[in-house]
């Protein structure tokens, strides 16, 4: 049993329908019907009444239903409790795919440290199945991964879209695509390609954009900055979403630049995840605000400034 589910079983209640809480949780209906039921077959009990008309609380689950307002509250006070106890010299754990390190987690992460000085920062790298799993046991306070536009993201976590963008091939300047002005399937199959590795978001889109076609030659990378310092070398092109490209120093000094692919694909999402709790610590939603604040503020930046995928 989970607390989430417990969670979003009271949600049903305070709206009176599966699907207006499925709206306020930001969540599929389906998703969250799935949750329910789980927490259904675990307890034995039918919790819903199902109906054509829609999903509300049955009788036996407005009976339990202070039992589960005790054991939430229970939680709310525990995390309270841990939240003030380590308030002043706690570790924020940050999970990232090594995406938008420069334009987003940085300066982010720069001016939290100035708002407070004694809360710890720690930054993980890793791959987007590690991140969800350490979201779910706490190993995590924030998780920054990419999500495909049209994929559903876990519906234990409330996710937050960051920056939106395409995927692009990161080429040298003086390499063969950055000839081109977009850049094919084919094209791609005649280089050596630098591919993340599986588990990656940017693994599962290459595979898809090659329809299983075998590049010429192929390396293996560990998240975008281990590419595009690979690229800067020399050592071949990789794919990765425009906004972990654009503005990147190695950019800036003219060793890499991008090329859009052909055709293009669904749009790469960077999005902000964390577990879903009725009480999260102040810096924890600090940081969060500070993430969506700098995304903000780069999209209105790259907006003025027009960047065009051909620059470089």
């Amino acid at each position: 049993m989970r607390v989430e589910q417990l969670e979003y079983l009271r949600a049903v209640t305070r709206l009176g329908s599966l699907r207006r809480a499925a709206e306020d949780l930001h969540l599929s209906q389906p998703a969250l019907s799935e949750t329910v039921r789980n927490l259904e077959r675990e307890l034995g009990v039918d919790l819903l009444e199902r109906r054509r008309s829609g999903a509300r609380i049955s009788a036996v689950g407005r009976e339990l239903l202070p039992h589960i307002e005790s054991v939430l509250e229970a939680v709310d006070r525990l995390r309270e409790a841990a939240g003030e106890q380590h308030r002043a010299t706690r570790t924020l754990r940050v999970g990232t795919a090594n995406t938008a390190t420069v334009p987003l987690l940085v300066p982010a992460i720069g001016e939290f440290r100035r708002a407070h000085p004694a809360t710890q920062v720690e930054v993980v790298g890793a791959r987007q199945a590690g991140i969800h799993r350490a979201l779910r046991e706490g190993g995590l306070d924030l998780g920054l991964v990419n999500h495909l536009r049209g994929d559903d993201p876990p519906p234990e976590f409330e996710t937050t879209e960051l920056l939106a963008g395409r995927a692009v091939a990161c080429v040298r300047p003086d390499g063969p695509l950055a000839a081109l002005a977009s850049v094919g399937p084919d094209d791609l199959l005649r280089e050596p390609l630098i591919a993340m590795r599986s588990g990656y978001l940017m693994h599962r889109f290459a595979h898809r954009f090659l329809g299983g076609g075998t590049p010429s030659f192929s390396y293996s990378a560990d998240g975008a900055e281990m590419g595009k310092l690979m690229v800067a070398e020399g050592l071949g092109v990789t794919v990765l979403p425009d906004f972990s490209v654009a503005g990147d120093p190695l950019e800036r000094a003219g060793l890499i630049t991008f090329r859009p692919l052909e055709p293009r694909g669904a749009d790469v999402l960077l999005v902000l995840q964390r577990r879903r709790s009725a009480s999260v610590p102040q810096p924890v939603r600090d940081l969060h605000r500070l993430f969506v604040r700098t995304a903000r503020a780069y999209r209105a930046a790259g907006e003025r400034d027009s960047l065009s995928p051909a620059r470089g």
